[in-house]
C-alpha cells in the first residue's frame, strides 16, 4: 500500500478549469484539472475509468446529470455508486480494497465531463 497525500483542502482550490483531459480509451469522455489532480496524487485513475467505462450501461446513460461517491470503509473496502441527482440510486460497485486516501470523495458527470462539485 502507497502512501497518498490528498486532503479535503487540497480540493478545495479547484473552482473551474483551465485545461480539458480527454480519456484515452472513452474518448467522448472529458474531464478536469481537478479530476486530473484526484487521480494523479491518489493514483485513482481506476475511479476515472470506471465512471467513463459505465457510460455503456443503459440505466446510467439515461441520466443527464450523475453523482459519482466512493465511500472508503475502514478495513480498505468500498463502494462506488452512482445516483441521478436527486439521490436515486442508478448504479453499485463494490469493491473489495482500496487504497483510497480520503474516505469519500464525489463527482459530477454531466455534459459528457467528469469534474469535481467545486468545478460545477
Amino acid at each position: 500500500m502507497t502512501t497518498k497525500t490528498l486532503t479535503k483542502e487540497d480540493l478545495a482550490q479547484f473552482t473551474g478549469t483551465e485545461q480539458w483531459y480527454r480519456h484515452p480509451l472513452m474518448r467522448k469522455v472529458l474531464f478536469t484539472d481537478g479530476v486530473k489532480y484526484v487521480a494523479d496524487t491518489a493514483g485513482a485513475y481506476w475511479l476515472i475509468d470506471l465512471i467513463a467505462f459505465s457510460q455503456v450501461e443503459p440505466a446510467v446513460t439515461a441520466e443527464e446529470f450523475q453523482v459519482w461517491k466512493l465511500a472508503v470503509a475502514a478495513d480498505c473496502s468500498a463502494v462506488v455508486t452512482c445516483e441521478d441527482g436527486n439521490s436515486n440510486q442508478v448504479m453499485k460497485q463494490n469493491l473489495e480494497f482500496t487504497d483510497f486516501p480520503l474516505d469519500e470523495i464525489s463527482f459530477y458527470f454531466t455534459d459528457n465531463v467528469i469534474l469535481l462539485p467545486r468545478e460545477y
